[in-house]
């Protein structure tokens, strides 16, 4: 994949070469249909928890405004309730029998972010004042909780035995996210972290639930268990492809999309992919960066560091490799994942909507 570079200094990663053009039109109204069908379940999930709970999960969905009022907030992109829709076709049911699991899955996924924004110290999220921000550590845990219960609740409710089966997946799948979060935040308090545990960190974290939510409808829907698996392998590479697009956003992004601060990852002291792989490389800029970082440790001026700071360290990490190692990355990870959709019998349109979907999140400019 190749990376140009915006006004700004963002990351605007474009086609990769050899692949065909995303439909925009057609990947923007698969999106809004995984949004459409997937909202009202939502809300009646929602609508299920205790007050105060329920107004804040309404808040962190962009529902309401933090004085309770309704609004029409950025509520995130729809790609994984998008991709448990599809999954359902693929199984040759219709799209309506993966919405169920849809929700589950993005239940899951604002679980995680709910308690990810707490535990990294982030003040905004799309945009917006986060909520533990607005509403304090305890309720942005609680209502991460009940969305996690909800979660299994709504798909046990179904009585299925491929509900049974669908709960199974995404309760592995919470694991592994859970188990990507703790070395995530483990590796922030290392001086080097290995590209191999890097990778291993980011597919639990990212690319078990995208995984999930591929199989997920397709198993509602009576697929068996390779075609689950295959689809699952498709997910679980194409969420490394989304997060090493997200690592270079995290750096290099524009906070008017990314809904960020400049140098977001850098200030969090992430060791995400461009940083490890530019640690890895050797070399003179490898060697300032690692005694920078490694200065950057034990600091206990760290959190006042100016802009100019962080984009020296930004400059000998793209110097260094670790940018442009990150954009191949993320073209290899979309690659494997849609060699995987030909290891296994879909329908055309399926694959189709698939490989769309793949192409979008790695060329994606937020």
């Amino acid at each position: 994949m190749s990376v140009s570079t915006g006004t700004r200094g963002e990351t605007v990663p474009t086609v990769p070469p050899g692949n065909p053009a995303v439909d925009t039109a057609d990947v923007a109204a698969l999106l809004e249909r995984g949004r459409a069908l997937s909202t009202p379940v939502m809300r009646a999930a929602i609508d299920r928890l205790a007050p105060p709970m329920d107004t804040v999960a309404a808040y962190h969905f962009g529902w309401i405004d933090a004085a309770g009022n309704p609004t029409e907030a950025d509520s995130g992109k729809a790609v994984r309730p998008a991709l448990a829709l599809i999954s359902a076709e693929a199984a040759g049911a219709a799209p309506e029998v993966g919405v169920v699991g849809a929700v589950a899955v993005e239940l899951v996924h604002n679980f995680s972010l709910l308690h990810d924004d707490l535990m990294d110290g982030d003040e905004q999220r799309r945009h917006r004042d986060t909520v533990w921000k607005v509403h304090g550590p305890a309720q942005a845990i609680l209502v991460g909780d009940a969305m996690f219960a909800l979660a299994n609740e709504l798909l046990l409710e179904l009585g299925t035995v491929e509900a049974g089966r669908a709960t199974r997946r995404l309760t592995i799948a919470t694991r592994k996210l859970i188990d990507g979060q703790a070395q995530d935040i483990s590796y922030e308090h290392r001086e080097r972290v290995s590209v191999e545990e890097c990778l291993e960190m980011e597919g639990n974290k990212t690319g078990a639930l995208i995984a999930c939510a591929v199989s997920i409808g397709a198993v509602l829907g009576g697929a068996d268990d390779r075609t689950a698996d295959k689809l699952e392998e498709y997910g679980y590479h194409l969420g490394l492809a989304f997060q090493a697009v997200d690592d270079l956003l995290g750096i290099w992004g524009d906070p008017e999309s990314t809904g960020k601060q400049t140098w977001s990852d850098l200030r969090q002291r992430k060791k995400s992919l461009p940083v490890v792989a530019a640690l890895a490389a050797g070399g003179p800029a490898s060697e300032r960066l690692a005694e920078l970082l490694a200065a950057d440790a034990k600091s206990s001026e760290f959190d006042s560091f100016s802009e100019e700071e962080f984009a020296t360290r930004a400059a000998l990490i793209e110097e260094a490799g670790g940018r442009e190692w990150t954009s191949q990355e993320a073209r290899r990870q979309h690659a494997i994942a849609v060699r995987a959709l030909h290891e296994v019998e879909l329908p055309e349109q399926v694959r189709d909507q698939l490989v769309a979907l793949a192409d979008f999140v790695v060329v994606r400019k937020r």
